[in-house]
């Protein structure tokens, strides 16, 4: 497989705020099949790091549900969406700011404790179960504006994870991976039992 043919096969597929935020990489040395880190709110580029000698032994329906994937996980978090726990954290940052320069050491460490609190808050809603079913679920819709069925998209993904999994040597699914499955044996018809609308 040549990465730049495939590299450019994949930006074919992903949709537009995909291709302004994130970067396709080759990555022949990583243990991987696909890698992305986390996004920091301070880092521009979002760069998604791929083992081609690996990656070829996907189809190309994983292949491709895998990227769309990665990209929704990618520009899923966000920083600064306007919520309690960003207003929070702006506070404590300002409340610190007038209470050093008070000299108030009291005060500058409640303020640092709401905003720590508020940042932690933060960082574990964009690591929690939901934001990686919100982003197979964004990666499926943008799926079937590329031709796939929802049923088929889910199960292209569902699979690719299975495989991925062999791909790297591991013996078993991780517990996100195993709640992943679950919810798209669901939006592919293949089980049932959905998942819990409150889980977390």
């Amino acid at each position: 497989m040549e990465p730049i043919v495939e590299i450019r096969r994949l930006l074919d597929i992903m949709p537009a705020s995909g291709r302004m935020t994130t970067k396709i990489q080759s990555m022949p040395e990583q243990a991987k099949v696909i890698d992305a880190s986390f996004p920091l709110p301070w880092n521009q580029d979002r760069p998604i790091y791929i083992n081609f000698d690996l990656w070829r032994r996907l189809k190309t329906p994983q292949r491709d549900l895998l990227l769309l994937r990665t990209v929704s996980w990618l520009i899923g978090v966000k920083w600064f969406k306007p919520d309690i726990y960003q207003g929070i954290a702006v506070a404590g940052l300002l409340g610190g700011l007038v209470e050093s320069a008070q000299a108030d050491v009291v005060g500058i460490v409640v303020s640092g404790g709401l905003t720590t609190l508020a940042l932690f808050r933060l960082w574990r809603r964009n690591h929690s179960q939901e934001s990686e079913l919100n982003a197979d679920e964004a990666a499926i819709r943008v799926a079937q504006r590329r031709g796939y069925s929802e049923t088929e998209a889910g199960q292209h993904l569902l699979s690719a994870i299975e495989a991925v999994a062999k791909i790297e040597g591991r013996s078993a699914l991780n517990f996100t991976e195993l709640i992943r499955c679950q919810n798209l044996r669901v939006i592919a018809g293949l089980s049932p039992v959905s998942m819990p609308k409150n889980f977390e």
